[in-house]
C-alpha cells in the first residue's frame, strides 16, 4: 500500500461533479440530485455523459471513464458524487488512471456498486474515498449531518452513533435492529462496502485486503443463500478471522423468499460471525437505507459494540 492520501476538504460553494459510473439514470433523478446538492450549499457540474444509456449502464465503459477522469482532471471540481449505484463499475477498473487520481485527489462519494471504485482506488491510488449516500438518495438530517462532518470538518476524532430512526423502525422491522454477536472494541482501517462487489473482487488485483481492518459490508434484495455464498468466498479468500472486527449494515429485503426451506438472514450471518474471536455486529446504520452514515475507506476507526458507535481516529480530509 502506498501512503494514504486524503483529499482536500469540501467547502460551501464548491463545485461538485455529478456522474453515473454504474447504472443509467433519469431526468427525474438528475433533478433530484441537483436539488440535493444545491440544498447543501454546493454547485453542480453534470458529467458530459450523465444522461447516456447503454443497456442498463450509464453509457459505454469509455463514456463513463471519460466522465470520471474528466472530473478528477477539472481543477474547479472539488468532489465527485455518483448519482446512483446499479451495476457496471467493475468494468471500469482496468481502465482507471490511478496516477491521475493520485495526482488530483478528490472526494469520491457513493455506495452500492460504487464499492468497486472505492476498493480499486484505495488499493492502487492510496486515496481516501467515501462510502456514503448517492446524490439521488432521499436525504435525512442524520445522513447529512454525518456526511458533511466527515467531508467538511477535519477532526482528530469523530464519533458516530447509530440512527435513532433506525432503532424506532426495528420495533416493526427486525433487520433494523442492532445485534451484537461478539462484544468488545476493535480498531483498524475501514475496509469493505457492498457484499456482492467485495466478493466479486476477491482474487483480483482490486480485492479488499481486510486483514487487521474493520470489515464493513451490506447488501440489499438478496436471499440468505447468496449472502452465505459471498461471506464464504470472503472467508476462503482472506479469512474473516483475519479482520480486526466485522460490521454488517442494515440489509433490506434479504430474508427468505418464496415457500422453500431457508435459513433466516440472522442465522446465515451467524454461521460466519459466531466462530470469530473479534467484535462482530449487525444492523449498523449503513446500507441501502435512508439514515446512513458516511465511512472514509482506509481511515482508522474504532468500533465499540457496547456504546454502539464508530469513532474515526483521524481526519478523512485535509
Amino acid at each position: 500500500m502506498q501512503h494514504l492520501i486524503k483529499p482536500p476538504r469540501l467547502k460551501k460553494g464548491d463545485l461538485v461533479g455529478l456522474i453515473a459510473p454504474g447504472g443509467y439514470t433519469s431526468d427525474a433523478s438528475i433533478q433530484k440530485a441537483v436539488k440535493n446538492i444545491e440544498a447543501l450549499g454546493f454547485r453542480v457540474k453534470p458529467g458530459n455523459y450523465l444522461r447516456e444509456v447503454w443497456g442498463n449502464y450509464g453509457g459505454t465503459v469509455a463514456a463513463r471513464i471519460a466522465d470520471l477522469h474528466g472530473m478528477f482532471r477539472d481543477p474547479e471540481v472539488k468532489a465527485i458524487w455518483a448519482i446512483r449505484g446499479g451495476s457496471g463499475c467493475i468494468s471500469l477498473l482496468k481502465h482507471l488512471d490511478f496516477d491521475l487520481i493520485r495526482k488530483h485527489p478528490k472526494i469520491l462519494l457513493g455506495y452500492s456498486d460504487i464499492t468497486a471504485l472505492h476498493l480499486a482506488i484505495h488499493r492502487h491510488a492510496g486515496v481516501v474515498t467515501f462510502h456514503g449516500p448517492v446524490a439521488s438518495s432521499t436525504p435525512s438530517e442524520y445522513s447529512n449531518e454525518h456526511m458533511l462532518a466527515v467531508l467538511m470538518d477535519p477532526r482528530a476524532s469523530y464519533t458516530i452513533p447509530m440512527a435513532q430512526e433506525n432503532a424506532r423502525r426495528a420495533l416493526l422491522e427486525p433487520q433494523y435492529a442492532v445485534r451484537t454477536v461478539h462484544g468488545g472494541t476493535a480498531t483498524g482501517p475501514l475496509m469493505g462496502g457492498n457484499l456482492s462487489l467485495v466478493a466479486a473482487l476477491a482474487g483480483t488485483p482490486y480485492a479488499a485486503d481486510f486483514k487487521d481492518s474493520l470489515l464493513f459490508i451490506e447488501e440489499v434484495n438478496e436471499e440468505p443463500y447468496r449472502i452465505d455464498r459471498w461471506m464464504t468466498q470472503l472467508d476462503l479468500a482472506v479469512g474473516l478471522d483475519q479482520a480486526a472486527g466485522v460490521m454488517i449494515g442494515i440489509c433490506e429485503n434479504c430474508g427468505p423468499q418464496g415457500n422453500g426451506s431457508s435459513l433466516t438472514l440472522d442465522e446465515t450471518l451467524d454461521v460466519h460471525l459466531q466462530p470469530l474471536h473479534v467484535p462482530a455486529v449487525s444492523g449498523y446504520s449503513f446500507g441501502h437505507i435512508r439514515n446512513q452514515f458516511t465511512m472514509p475507506v482506509g481511515v482508522r476507526a474504532t468500533l465499540d459494540t457496547e456504546r454502539q458507535t464508530l469513532t474515526l481516529l483521524e481526519p478523512a480530509v485535509s
